[in-house]
């Protein structure tokens, strides 16, 4: 019997050494074994070849996250067709994503906006045509699409997330609050 084909959700930030990989990591990590959740992440401008940036890795850590072995790669338009859930850290990020692949707008979301339309998303809102973890998260996506007229939109402030590249401690610490605030949400809709 053939293992049904994982589902990938594609994290997405500029440099791809701060906030994307602190989302794909602790997300991955936030999953359960077995999910068939496949999380990975890119930048729009990547510090390519770059590990991630050390309090980003002490942020992940914290969340218990693996950051070992990280490194940063571009986001190229063959990722985000693969991809069957695109999470952004800014809707900025969502734009460059569509101008990439522009049936990325169907799939593509910010972490915040995207917890918000699963939020209290009813089970039987979310059936697949299949079976398997690929068809049940895109499911959870279409249905979290259809919500996109019905919820009012988040401000620019309570979707975006800070960028921290060369700030200071603080600012990393807010990153990942901010983050947090929003990813247990997207693991549990992730994990069915």
């Amino acid at each position: 019997m053939t293992e049904p084909e994982p589902a990938r959700v594609l994290v997405i930030c500029t440099g791809n050494v701060c906030r994307s990989p602190f989302i794909e990591r602790v997300l991955a990590g936030m999953l359960p074994a077995g999910s068939g959740v496949v999380v990975e992440s890119a930048g729009t401008g990547a510090l390519v070849g770059s590990p991630m940036e050390p309090r980003a890795a002490a942020q992940t850590s914290r969340y218990a996250g693996e950051p070992a072995g990280f490194v940063a790669r571009q986001l190229v338009p063959g990722l985000v067709a693969s991809a069957d859930l695109v999470l952004t850290a800014t809707r900025r990020h969502r734009g460059e994503v569509a101008t990439l692949h522009p049936r990325a707008l169907s799939y593509a979301f910010t972490l915040r906006d995207f917890a918000d339309l699963v939020a209290d998303l009813p089970p039987q809102d979310v059936r697949g045509e299949g079976e398997g973890p690929r068809s049940r998260v895109r499911a959870l996506v279409q249905a979290a699409a259809a919500r996109r007229g019905l919820n009012p939109p988040l401000e620019a402030a309570e979707t975006d997330i800070v960028d921290p590249f060369r700030g200071d401690d603080a600012m990393f610490v807010t990153m990942a609050q901010q983050v947090m605030g929003s990813l247990p949400v997207v693991a549990r809709a992730l994990a069915g």
